[in-house]
C-alpha cells in the first residue's frame, strides 16, 4: 500500500508540474482580447477557445462595453448591473481566464460615439493584444452592431499615437476576428477559422452557468421558454448543454479537417468559429497556427 501511495503522490506531482508548466513556462505568451456587448455575449461564443488558450499558459481578456443593465425581466439598473459584474467575474474563474472587463455605459442605449472607441482602444492597447474578436456589424441587437462598428473603428487606430495619447499605442496591428453568428446579410458568416473545443466544453457550460440571470431567467423569457428551465442544478447544466450544444456545419467540419486533419476533424464534437475582419493584420495560415497553436496539432 505504501508503494501505491507513493505513486498517487508522484502522478500527482508530475500533473501539478505540467499545469503549471503550462500555465508559466509558455515560450511567446499570446495576448487575447474578446470584446462583447454585453457581460455574457463573449463567454458563448469564445468561451471554449478561451479556455483552451488559458489552459495552455496564454493571456485571455472578455470585455463587456455595456454593463447590462437592461438585460431582465423583473430587475434593472444599478442593481442589475452589480449582479451582473458578479457573474462575469465568476465566469472568468470557471474559464480560467485573466481578467473581465465590464465598462460603465448602459445596456440597449450604446451608440459608437468617440468617447467609447477611445475607451475600446485603451482596452486594446492596455493589454498589447495581438488577437482582438468581437461581433459583425450586423445582428438583431443594437448592441452587438455597434460593438462590431466600435471594434472595427478602432482597428487602424490603435497604432496612430495621436489618438488617445494617453496610452502608447501598439507597435503591430492586431488580427481582428469576427464571432461566429447566424445572420445571412449583408453576407453570411464566413468560418476561417475553426477551433475544436471539446475537451473545454463542459469549462464554457460552467462559464455560461455563472450568468444565472442570463441563462435561466432573461434570455429564456425573451424565448418564451422561462417554464422549461430546471429549477435544480444538475438538471440546468443539462439544460444549457441541450441550448449550447455541437451543431457544426458542414463548412465547419470540413475546416477542421483543414486545421487538424482528417481523423482528429471529423471526430470533433464541439467547436468554436472565428472569421478574419478586412480591417487589421491579414494573417496567412501559417501565422493562423501561430496566434491559435491549439490548431498546429497534427
Amino acid at each position: 500500500m505504501k508503494y501505491i501511495h507513493i505513486s498517487i503522490f508522484s502522478t500527482l506531482l508530475l500533473l501539478l508540474n505540467f499545469n503549471l508548466n503550462a500555465q508559466e513556462g509558455v515560450e511567446n505568451k499570446l495576448n487575447i482580447i474578446v470584446i462583447g456587448a454585453h457581460p455574457d455575449d463573449a463567454d458563448n461564443k469564445f468561451g471554449g477557445t478561451a479556455a483552451l488558450f488559458a489552459e495552455m499558459g496564454h493571456r485571455v481578456k472578455f470585455v463587456s462595453v455595456t454593463n447590462g443593465d437592461a438585460g431582465h425581466q423583473n430587475m434593472g439598473g444599478g442593481h442589475l448591473a452589480k449582479i451582473r459584474r458578479k457573474e462575469a467575474q465568476e465566469a472568468a474563474k470557471k474559464l480560467g481566464i485573466e481578467e473581465y472587463t465590464v465598462l460603465d455605459n448602459h445596456d440597449g442605449e450604446l451608440l459608437p460615439t468617440l468617447n467609447v472607441r477611445h475607451q475600446l482602444i485603451r482596452q486594446i492597447r492596455d493589454w498589447d493584444a495581438d488577437v482582438v474578436l468581437s461581433p459583425r456589424p450586423a445582428d438583431y441587437h443594437p448592441d452587438h452592431r455597434y460593438t462590431g462598428i466600435l471594434v472595427q473603428d478602432a482597428a487602424y487606430l490603435v497604432i496612430v499615437p495621436n489618438v488617445t495619447p494617453d496610452t502608447p499605442p501598439l507597435e503591430k496591428n492586431p488580427v481582428f476576428l469576427y464571432l461566429e453568428d447566424h445572420f445571412q446579410k449583408p453576407y453570411p458568416f464566413q468560418p476561417d477559422i475553426t477551433v475544436d473545443i471539446t475537451n473545454t466544453y463542459e469549462k464554457k457550460i460552467a462559464g455560461l452557468d455563472a450568468h444565472e440571470s442570463q441563462m435561466y431567467e432573461w434570455l429564456p423569457w425573451t424565448g418564451g421558454k422561462l417554464d422549461e428551465v430546471p429549477k435544480n442544478k444538475e438538471d440546468r447544466i443539462k439544460f444549457l448543454r441541450q441550448n449550447w450544444g455541437g451543431n457544426i456545419t458542414p463548412e465547419e467540419r470540413q475546416n477542421l479537417i483543414k486545421w487538424y486533419g482528417e481523423e482528429h476533424g471529423e471526430n470533433v464534437k464541439y467547436a468554436e468559429s472565428f472569421e478574419v475582419c478586412e480591417y487589421g493584420k491579414q494573417p496567412s495560415d501559417e501565422e493562423i497556427k501561430q496566434l491559435f497553436p491549439m490548431l498546429d496539432q497534427k
